[in-house]
Formats: structure tokens, C-alpha cells, sequence
């Protein structure tokens, strides 16, 4: 099933920080066509929160990086 993220997300996802941990997540999403709703969902966030994240305007809290980076991981395999 496509989610055909939009080309101004992908292309702000594109332009913002590499070195993020929301960014990374969103680049490995867009590619993998992996849907916000199910990262939400995983996360117990909205999918405002998330977009905010694969856009580079706010980074995950602190208490939600471990379960990020483990989404990440999961989801590069």
C-alpha cells in the first residue's frame, strides 16, 4: 500500500539535519513507505508530532529516543 508521502514532505525531510534522530526516522519511512499513522500509533504520539519530526522542525523528547531509535532499527532490517 502506497502512502505517497507528498513532495514538500519529502523535500523538507531532504533539507533538514542528517544528524537528526526524527529526520532519520522519516528519511527511512518515506523510502520504506512506511505510513505516519503506524509510526504514531507505535510511538503514543500524533501524526502532527511525527511530521514535525521527518520535517526537522522538533526532535524526539528525550524520553521517547530509546523507542525511536528502536523503531529505527526495526525498521532498517
Amino acid at each position: 500500500m502506497s502512502y505517497g508521502y507528498t513532495t514538500r514532505v519529502s523535500n523538507l525531510n531532504k533539507q533538514a539535519n542528517r544528524a537528526s534522530l526524527g529526520v532519520k526516522l522519516g528519511r527511512v519511512c518515506i523510502k520504506q513507505d512506511i505510513s505516519v499513522a503506524e509510526v504514531a500509533t507505535q510511538l503514543g504520539v500524533s501524526r502532527q508530532t511525527v511530521y514535525n519530526w521527518f520535517v526537522g522542525t522538533h526532535v524526539p523528547h528525550a524520553d521517547l529516543a530509546d523507542a525511536v531509535r528502536s523503531l529505527l532499527t526495526s525498521y532498517r532490517q
